[in-house]
């Protein structure tokens, strides 16, 4: 089967559910040049929201396809029940969702697990314990295209479909002594957690013999090295998972609408994860009220999650557990925490952050936010410094004093999240 029927196919595909509540783009090209195309499901396609964003990636292997089949099919369903079932309605309305269906359409026209170089897209990242790949320019063009869409988009979480086997794999991929052994990643309550989600959902997944529960750490398993999923965690930000769906890479295309039942509710379940646990909020100044791109760190935790630049808002995975501290820091402002208890639902919390004042030059500044040229900044200096001196220390005094006035206090209220995200606590710090 030659590139253009393939993508006539694919296209048919993505324009028979194009403009209702998606549309599709080319995020890059392979090797031949046959566009990346991904889907984008939201009720605002297009548009940056402080909603989390989620990914789900297929075809990474060329001779394995039934992911970029299933991503279709779980674009057709998500579009024709968006107003029909709360699940659906839930995903559409409360994440952004992108589906690219297959990262290797060479590799899946010749029927070969590299692209049409050859190479194996799953070894093609840069990696903490082998340092390979660090030329992004001697990179496979796939491989480039995901990290140039990852730089624009922040995603909270993101998964790939494979197929050979029937698991979900989680960081790391590999091990520091490249041995094969348990070697789990900063957040691994919470990435167990994500692979129980998928693995419980879904069919037999859970029932394996093979893997406890149908969850396996990834160098347990078998180390790899240049792999997507612990690139997305260190660089990007995002919590990415490994699926296994299908035990025979190429099924028959009758089995599909098996396949699809097998593992629409693991795949449904694990992106509307997102919204119905965890923490979210913004981080603001208390100074002017605008969103800080600040980051948030959990106390015993060695991760840091990175709020977004135009909203100030952040989207963090936590396994459900007693109790967390959190805390909000930028540079120029006071840091901020609070201890959360996260059980049931998920829990919004707003952080409003003090800045952080010197004095240089007898000038009252926030280090971060004068945007003031040169000259004035010197003039108003040697205005504070002159006959003015005196209202200058008045001034001090009375900002003082408004400060301990106005200082914010600990805010708490109880509200309910849409559709069946459960229980929804919102703090304010």
């Amino acid at each position: 089967m030659g590139h253009p029927r393939i993508w006539t196919k694919m296209q048919q595909h993505i324009q028979g559910i194009q403009g209702f509540l998606e549309w599709a783009i080319s995020i890059g090209k392979s090797v031949n040049g046959f566009p990346l195309w991904v889907i984008e499901i939201s009720d605002k396609p297009g548009e940056e929201e402080t909603e989390p964003a989620f990914k789900y990636i297929g075809n990474v292997h060329g001779d394995e396809p039934v992911g970029r089949e299933l991503l279709i099919f779980l674009a057709n369903w998500l579009c024709d029940n968006h107003l029909k079932d709360p699940l659906a309605t839930l995903i559409v309305e409360n994440v952004h969702l992108h589906l690219l269906p297959s990262m290797n359409p060479d590799g899946f026209s010749l029927r070969k697990r590299g692209n049409a170089n050859n190479i194996d897209l799953n070894r093609d990242f840069p990696d903490q314990f082998v340092f390979i790949n660090d030329d992004e320019d001697s990179r496979q063009p796939e491989t480039r295209a995901i990290m140039n869409w990852l730089r624009d988009i922040r995603f909270t979480a993101s998964a790939t479909l494979h197929g050979g086997a029937l698991v979900a794999n989680y960081p790391w991929d590999g091990s520091d002594d490249k041995r094969t052994k348990y070697y789990g990643c900063p957040d691994d309550d919470a990435f167990r957690f994500m692979s129980s989600i998928y693995s419980h959902s879904h069919y037999n997944m859970s029932s394996s013999k093979e893997f406890l529960g149908g969850i396996t750490n990834g160098a347990a398993w078998y180390p790899l090295y240049g792999g997507m999923q612990d690139w997305n965690y260190i660089h990007a930000g995002c919590f990415e998972l490994t699926l296994e769906i299908s035990d025979n890479k190429w099924p028959n295309a009758a089995e599909l609408p098996f396949l699809w039942r097998y593992n629409k509710m693991s795949m449904l379940n694990l992106v509307a994860s997102l919204v119905k646990t965890g923490v979210h909020g913004r981080i603001y100044s208390s100074g002017d009220g605008r969103p800080l791109p600040g980051s948030i760190i959990v106390s015993g935790i060695n991760y840091t999650v990175r709020a977004g630049n135009t909203f100030g808002d952040y989207h963090r995975i936590l396994a459900p557990r007693d109790k967390y501290e959190v805390v909000a820091t930028m540079p120029g402002y006071k840091s901020k925490n609070t201890t959360i208890w996260l059980d049931e639902g998920p829990v919004t919390l707003d952080f409003v952050l003090d800045p952080e004042v010197s004095v240089k030059g007898s000038v009252l500044r926030n280090i971060y936010d004068c945007d003031c040229n040169g000259e004035s900044k010197q003039e108003f200096v040697q205005f504070l410094w002159g006959t003015h001196l005196e209202v200058f220390f008045v001034v001090i005094v009375v900002l003082g004093f408004l400060l301990l006035l106005f200082q914010r206090r600990q805010k708490v209220k109880f509200s309910t999240s849409r559709q069946s995200a459960g229980a929804k606590r919102t703090v304010e710090v």
